[in-house]
């Protein structure tokens, strides 16, 4: 015979269950830092607009930390300033974040020397950005107990910065930069490029003599006129394939100008 449902258990379960979700949704809400509500942090700037999402990941020598306006930095993001907590970083600032950079969940942004995102940057889950590495000079020494490697990390504005992508010591990025996804990056890399591969390299680039070296492979999108409102977009989901067709037809003609899309 088929078991019986318990309806009433079913039915707590649901409760509870929304009871969860909805309390969950709250802590989040609460427990995300911003400017207007920083709670035990101190970052050296905030802007406005700048969320970090909660549950945050470790987070020390914020003071040394500036933070530009309408940044999103995702759950369990670390920021980090200096090698330990509780140091005098000085008068400057150690890591310093553009305006309108996106930190995806899981990030890691080491900072024991000066670490510089520039402005409109969008990073992928799970990338690593670090000033330090480890050093293996000495043969008869744990690696671990060896003074690390520092040197300054740049990314210039406007890059997208791939899932799990390792930025290394010493690495200056340029403007505009495509890092691939698992990409390893160490050096210079010039504005305008796409690097892949571990350790990354080049393996595309805009010039504005020559364009995209090699060409792109598909055809740009076509960015949303300014004029179409959210009700047209979604009047635009239900309409079905013959009709998305006809109206591109209709465009065609309006823009070739003919006698039929005059009448």
């Amino acid at each position: 015979m088929p078991k019986r449902k318990n309806t009433f258990s079913s039915w707590r379960r649901r409760l509870a269950q929304r009871a969860v979700h909805a309390g969950w949704a709250w802590v989040q809400s609460t427990g995300s830092v911003t400017a207007e509500h920083p709670g035990r942090f101190r970052f050296g700037a905030m802007g406005t607009g700048t969320r970090l999402a909660f549950p945050l990941g470790t987070v020390f020598g914020e003071p040394w930390i500036h933070l530009g306006a309408h940044c999103i930095v995702g759950e369990q993001v670390t920021l980090t300033a200096g090698l330990m907590p509780d140091l005098d970083l000085g008068p400057d600032p150690i890591l310093r974040i553009g305006d309108g950079v996106v930190l995806g969940r899981g990030s890691h942004v080491i900072a024991d020397t000066t670490v510089t995102i520039g402005s409109d940057c969008y990073f992928g889950p799970y990338v690593y950005v670090t000033s330090t590495n480890h050093s293996y000079d000495d043969p008869h020494q744990p690696i671990g107990k060896q003074w690390p490697r520092m040197e300054p990390v740049e990314i210039g504005p406007g890059c997208w910065i791939g899932t799990g992508a390792v930025i290394l010591p010493g690495a200056r990025i340029g403007r505009n930069v495509v890092v691939a996804a698992g990409a390893v990056v160490r050096g210079e890399v010039p504005d305008h490029a796409v690097v892949a591969g571990a350790p990354a390299r080049v393996v595309r680039r805009w010039t504005p003599a020559g364009g995209w070296q090699p060409p792109l492979r598909t055809p740009a999108p076509v960015p949303i006129p300014d004029d179409v409102t959210p009700e047209q977009l979604v009047a635009l989901a239900d309409l079905d394939a013959e009709s998305v067709a006809g109206l591109a037809r209709l465009g065609d003609a309006e823009d070739s100008g003919s006698p039929a899309a005059r009448s």
